[in-house]
């Protein structure tokens, strides 16, 4: 398209968005492994996608528009099939006769440009610059027709071929209606006729339902989706931005042959419905990979399945992404470059702890350190970084792989969680010979860390000498910016947060979310995180030795500098990117 006038580091620096140690080792890791500057820039975590962007349009000439705002003419749209659309992420956004506007994340891909004008007709062609999410975004709400250009869900291996699963993408879950209503005059088998049950699951409606509720979950960008069986139906759910939701109900006589069909999917054996089972689905859908652990579980109604859905290609590792204030983010940036001692991330399942981990590792990956990572399971690969898969069948624990690293000449080690005594132990000898060791606990908030490690029965003098940080955190529904709109509340009310109001009258604006077709009218898309960040002192260090009571030792952390859960969420609720009912939802418990 429009080759760049200027050297887009150049801008992004002459903005200081980035300094030049910032630019230098954007470009050092581009020399290592070929990629777009502004795309390892982001990665790197020194600026954002819409900065980027930004930069990229004045470094090319182009405008910038931001697709969240917009208007955008839906004529426009469907002049460009959506299979070109989502090829190249583009979307056209205006037409005035024979000219179009498209707004693109790379402005230089000719082949998008040829392929516009060759579908268009276009004889003018004027370029606007977004970020790919914008674009993704924007794509998925404005092309609602699922007319296939996407391509169907082609699940990859496990029984799980495409073929008699229609020709094309369904447009939605309601679309599988005719496919259920035609399976209700099949005959019914008995459970225990394993090859009818699988003969049943193996026919078109029953493919064609399956692969629907998985497009459409990953279509509405959903982390989970549960079948769930009960006395009259089963329910459908997905969870998104960590709400489930239902979304269809389905008659008691799919229940049999849509469970089996998901197990033959997720290679588990259809003839066992006694006991729990584990498998995954890997998938290709849209040009991209995805997978999905598969857990099923016997219940009284039946089996119940729930599919965790990994997107391989867009992991989330950008520190600058997750939410932190720019003061723990240089905190982690330290402790994260100590040479040894061991740091941990805390929270309940589904706070996105692992996703924390991940990202610190790969802002640290670099070429003169040996990174090593055991996990249960692996759940997104990294390049440059040697992941080992956890097999208790086979012997390899945590605790016998941590044992095997020490003498594979480790720089950094990253065990998935700490699960029992055996672990932690080999974790602290680690750290206590030069590792920098990154790892997971379940603990409600950070200074219940050593807490917990002490109840483990690692030595509190242990605990004192290798911990140097703990990171405490949440997810929260982060409000939709199509919707948001301002309100004014008494100062008093947000005192449960440690607000403390300058009057008795004092009023604060706050936002939320008033529901769009963007948002399903919930008010919220997409998530933040919510931390805490205690690092470890001489006195905290005292107290962890001595065994104080966990109230002492937050009041130590607290004199160090750390900012409880409940007020990171007050300022991000004061920033207008999330909600006190939020917060509240996700941070507090009974007595805090």
């Amino acid at each position: 398209m429009v080759m760049a006038r200027k050297d887009l580091g150049e801008v992004l620096l002459s903005k200081n968005i980035i300094s030049a140690e910032d630019l230098a080792q954007a470009r050092e890791a581009q020399r290592t492994a070929p990629g777009d500057i502004g795309r390892i820039i982001v990665d790197l975590g020194f600026a954002s996608d819409k900065d980027v962007a930004k930069a990229r349009a004045e470094s090319s000439g182009c405008p910038y528009v931001d697709l969240t705002t917009q208007r955008v003419d839906q004529s426009a749209v469907t002049s460009i099939p959506e299979r070109i659309a989502k090829q190249h992420k583009l979307i056209a956004i205006a037409k005035n006769g024979t000219k179009l506007t498209v707004a693109v994340a790379d402005p230089n891909n000719q082949m998008a440009l040829a392929d516009v004008r060759l579908a268009t007709g276009a004889q003018q062609i004027q370029i606007a610059i977004a970020t790919e999410d914008d674009i993704d975004d924007a794509i998925s709400r404005y092309y609602k027709s699922g007319s296939g250009d996407g391509g169907a869900v082609a699940p990859t291996a496990g029984g799980a071929s495409s073929s008699g699963g229609g020709a094309g993408v369904m447009s939605g879950l309601a679309s599988i209606s005719k496919d259920i209503a035609t399976y209700g005059a099949r005959e019914e088998v008995a459970d225990e006729d394993e090859n009818a049950v699988r003969q049943q699951a193996e026919e078109a409606p029953i493919i064609r339902i399956a692969h629907t509720i998985i497009q459409q979950a990953i279509k509405d960008a959903a982390s989970d989706i549960h079948v769930e069986p009960d006395r009259r139906g089963v329910r459908v759910r997905y969870r998104i931005d960590g709400v489930l939701h239902e979304v269809m109900p389905l008659p008691k006589y799919i229940q049999a042959p849509l469970i089996s069909r998901l197990k033959i999917m997720s290679d588990m054996n259809i003839a066992e419905r006694r006991v729990p089972q584990d498998g995954r689905i890997p998938i290709r859908w849209d040009n991209k990979d995805y997978d999905l652990r598969v857990s099923c579980l016997p219940t009284i109604h039946g089996e119940k399945i729930v599919m965790r859905i990994l997107d391989k290609s867009s992991v989330l590792l950008g520190l600058n992404k997750l939410g932190f204030t720019a003061e723990v983010q240089a905190q982690i940036d330290e402790i994260t470059t100590q040479p040894n001692g061991m740091f941990l991330s805390t929270g309940p399942t589904g706070s996105g702890k692992t996703t924390t981990q991940y990202s610190i590792l790969h802002k640290i990956n670099t070429v003169d350190k040996n990174i090593i990572t055991v996990e249960d399971p692996v759940e997104y690969q990294l390049s440059g970084i040697s992941q080992v898969h956890v097999n208790r069948k086979a012997g390899l624990t945590f605790a016998s792989a941590l044992r095997c690293f020490l003498r594979q000449d480790p720089d950094i080690i990253m065990v998935g969680e700490m699960r029992d005594l055996e672990t932690a132990e080999v974790a602290v000898e680690a750290s206590l010979t030069g590792h920098l060791v990154l790892s997971t606990l379940h603990t409600n908030d950070a200074p219940s860390a050593v807490i917990r490690l002490v109840d483990m029965g690692v030595e509190p003098y242990l605990i004192s000498a290798t911990v140097i940080g703990v990171l405490a955190q949440r997810l929260a529904r982060r409000i939709c910016q199509n919707c948001k709109t301002s309100y004014q509340v008494p100062a008093k009310e947000l005192r449960r947060f440690g607000f403390k109001p300058e009057s008795a009258d004092q009023e604060v604006t706050l936002y939320r979310g008033s529901g769009c077709e963007l948002c399903r009218h919930t008010g919220y898309k997409g998530r933040l995180g919510i931390y805490e960040l205690m690092r470890i002192n001489d006195e905290i260090a005292e107290l962890v030795v001595r065994r104080a009571p966990l109230a002492d030792i937050r009041e130590a952390a607290k004199a160090n500098g750390m900012h409880e859960l409940r007020e990171d969420g007050l300022l991000k609720v004061l920033e207008g990117l999330t909600t006190p009912d939020e917060v509240m939802r996700v941070v507090f418990t009974a007595g805090h």
